[in-house]
C-alpha cells in the first residue's frame, strides 16, 4: 500500500528534535517506501526548512503565523488567537478534502482542538514529542499550577478522540489516564555513521537548547568540580539559546581555560567524534534524539536518569552511566569514573553504538508501518 500521509506542524525552520524526527521520517516514507507526503505548517513560511527534505514531499505554508502575535497584550492576543484558529481549521479542512490522505498525523500543537472534528475520512494519529506531564506546564503567570492542570485535562480530553496517540517512551506511556489507544514508538536516528569517537581524545562534548529543561546549569557544576582534577580536558557545549548566564558561571569560577560554549553546529556528528565522551544533563526529556545520535557515535555518556527516556536508550554500565536526576556531584563522580579510563571510554562507547542500532530509521519505520497497517483495513484507496 503506497499511503497518503499529512503531517501537521507549526514550521519546519527550526533546529529542534520534533522538526528532525519528522523530517528524517518523513523522507524516508517518500524516498524509500514510496508513499505521498504532504507537511502543512503555519508558521515560518518565508524560511527554509533547517533540515533536508526530500523534494518528492509537498509542503503547505497556512501563513497563519501565531508566533507573530506572541508578544501581543493577553486580551488582544486571545482575540486574535480564535480568530486565527478558526483560519487554520478551514484551510487545513479543504486540503485534507482535496488530498484525501489516509492518514492525518498531528504534532499535537494547535490543530489539536479540532483535528477530530474534520471528516475526510483520514484516521488521526496523534504523535507525542514531549513528555506528558511538562507538555503544557506553565510557569511566571499567576495561578500557574491551576492554569497548567486545567490546560492538561483539555489537551486529555482531545487526544483520547484520537484513533492512535504515538509516545516516545514506556515510562511515559504509564503517566496517561487512558492508555488504549496507545502505541509506543521510539524516536528513529538517520544511521550509524561510519566515522566513530576518538577514545583517546580529553573532550567533553554537550549539545542541545540552552533552556532550563537541558540542564547545563547542573553540567557547568560538574564541570567546576572535574576540572580540578583533569585540567587538561575540555568541555564544549553546542546549541541554541541565551547564553549569558553560563557565560558569567564559567568567568566567575575561572573555568574559562577548559569550558567552552558554542551556537549551534550543523555538524554535530563531526563534533562529536572529535571527542571521547558525552555528557547529557536534561532535567526531563520527551525521549532525546541528541543521546541516541551521540551513541550512534561511539561516545562514552554520562546521563542524568530523568523523566523520560535516558534509561530505555542506555543500559547503565553497559552502553554508558545513568545518574540520579539533578545529582550534580554523582554526575561529576560519572565523569571521573569515564575521564580516567580509556578502557572504559572504548568498552562503553562500542556497546553503545551497537545499541544505537535498535533505532535507525530502518528499524523505527518498520514500527510505523506495523501501526498504520493495524489501524484500519478499510482506509481510502
Amino acid at each position: 500500500m503506497k499511503y497518503r500521509i499529512v503531517y501537521c506542524i507549526p514550521s519546519l525552520h527550526l533546529v529542534g528534535g520534533m522538526e528532525r524526527a519528522l523530517t528524517l521520517k518523513a523522507n524516508y516514507f517518500s524516498d524509500i517506501k514510496g508513499y505521498q507526503i504532504t507537511i502543512i505548517t503555519t508558521d515560518g513560511g518565508e524560511f527554509e526548512p533547517f533540515f533536508p527534505l526530500s523534494p518528492k514531499i509537498e509542503v503547505i505554508n497556512l501563513n497563519i503565523n501565531f508566533e507573530k502575535y506572541i508578544k501581543y497584550p493577553l486580551y488582544l492576543k486571545s482575540l486574535v488567537y480564535i480568530n486565527n484558529q478558526r483560519i487554520f481549521k478551514s484551510k487545513l479542512k479543504q486540503i485534507l478534502y482535496r488530498i484525501r490522505p489516509h492518514y492525518t498525523i498531528t504534532m499535537l500543537r494547535r490543530e489539536i482542538n479540532f483535528i477530530n472534528s474534520i471528516d475526510d475520512g483520514s484516521i488521526k494519529i496523534g504523535e507525542m514529542q514531549f513528555n506528558y506531564l511538562n507538555y503544557r506546564k506553565i510557569s511566571k503567570i499567576p495561578l500557574s499550577n491551576l492554569i497548567s492542570k486545567i490546560w492538561l485535562n483539555q489537551f486529555t480530553h482531545k487526544i483520547e478522540k484520537l484513533k492512535c496517540l504515538v509516545v516516545l517512551s514506556e515510562r511515559d506511556c504509564l503517566n496517561y489516564p487512558k492508555r488504549e489507544n496507545i502505541v509506543v514508538i521510539p524516536n528513529p536516528i538517520k544511521s550509524i555513521p561510519l566515522n566513530q569517537c576518538n577514545y583517546k581524545s580529553k573532550k567533553v562534548i554537550a549539545a542541545g537548547r540552552f533552556s532550563k529543561q537541558k540542564g547545563f546549569d547542573l553540567l557547568l557544576q560538574s564541570w567546576k568540580i572535574v576540572s580540578k582534577k583533569f585540567p587538561d580536558w575540555t568541555l564544549s557545549i553546542y546549541g541554541q539559546g541565551e547564553k549569558d548566564e553560563y557565560i558569567t558561571y564559567i568567568k566567575n569560577n575561572n573555568l574559562e581555560s577548559n569550558c567552552f560554549i558554542y551556537e549551534q553546529s550543523e555538524n554535530i556528528e563531526e563534533k562529536i567524534c572529535d571527542s571521547s565522551i558525552f555528557a547529557f544533563s536534561s532535567r526531563f526529556e520527551g525521549f532525546s534524539l541528541m543521546l541516541t545520535e551521540a551513541m550512534a557515535c561511539g561516545a562514552a555518556t554520562v546521563s542524568y536518569d530523568c523523566n523520560y527516556g535516558p534509561r530505555e536508550i542506555i543500559q547503565n554500565n553497559i552502553s554508558g552511566l545513568l545518574i540520579e536526576p539533578e545529582n550534580t556531584e554523582q554526575f561529576a563522580d560519572g565523569l571521573t569514573k569515564l575521564m580516567s579510563d580509556i578502557t572504559l571510554r572504548e568498552s562503553l562507547g562500542n556497546r553503545a553504538r551497537e545499541r544505537a542500532k535498535e533505532f535507525t530509521i530502518e528499524k523505527i519505520s518498520e514500527k510505523w508501518i506495523e501501526l498504520f497497517q493495524s489501524l484500519d483495513k478499510k482506509v481510502i484507496n
